[in-house]
């Protein structure tokens, strides 16, 4: 009650502060709000505290309407669905299998990729034949042409260190027999297997597996 009083006789001093016709007034609303709020305060519960107090909230992430990327490339095997008929038929005459051609070649996002990393041969002329021939392959289990672009073969000569510039044309025209031109040229921009050609490629299938 002390306590009371006091506050009562402060709030009596604020209002003789103010002009007469205000002073009541003044004195009735000072008393009234400490009134009411005490009673508010002492009727509301508290809140309960948190065990743990919650994080600060971060910055906002962007929100991004596209799914996320695929971070991992996805890697399949061949089936026989994957096969061009004609690569079929080559490997019914040649006795050979789909799992012959997994040893060497893998699909990876739709795409043919090679396997194999020897070529089981140190000469240069053979390596750019084997080349050609296994880029030809490829070729045909998709489309059904044993065929391929000189770059190409001229572009993984170099990778392979099996890059003869000197005799490039000479390897073709020593083994011409196994491709469907008549001479080799420095104009001849692709290359395609003759039936010898397919034979020799059955047998390098074989030989790398």
């Amino acid at each position: 009650m002390p306590k009371l009083k006091e506050t009562v006789d402060e709030f009596a001093e604020i209002a003789k502060s103010l002009p007469d016709n205000l002073q009541a007034i003044c004195f009735e609303l000072l008393l009234r709000h400490h009134l009411e709020g005490g009673k508010r305060l002492a009727g509301e519960p508290k809140s309960p505290i948190p065990e743990t107090a919650p994080a600060p909230p971060g910055p906002l992430a962007a929100v991004s309407t596209t799914p996320p990327a695929d971070t991992g490339a996805r890697q399949e095997d061949l089936g026989s669905a994957d096969l061009h008929v004609k690569a079929r038929k080559f490997l019914e005459k040649h006795a050979l299998s789909v799992d012959q051609l997994n040893n060497l070649f893998f699909k990876e996002d739709g795409q043919l990729k090679p396997l194999y990393e020897d070529l089981k041969t140190t000469r240069m002329s053979e390596s750019q034949i084997r080349v050609t021939l296994l880029l030809a392959l490829r070729s045909a289990l998709t489309s059904g042409e044993f065929k391929t672009e000189v770059e190409a073969v001229r572009e993984e000569c170099m990778q392979r260190k099996c890059y003869d510039t000197g005799n490039f044309s000479a390897n073709y025209n020593n083994n011409k027999v196994l491709f469907d031109f008549d001479k080799y040229t420095k104009d001849t921009k692709s290359v395609r297997l003759s039936e010898a050609g397919r034979k020799e490629l059955a047998d390098v299938i074989q030989e790398l597996q």
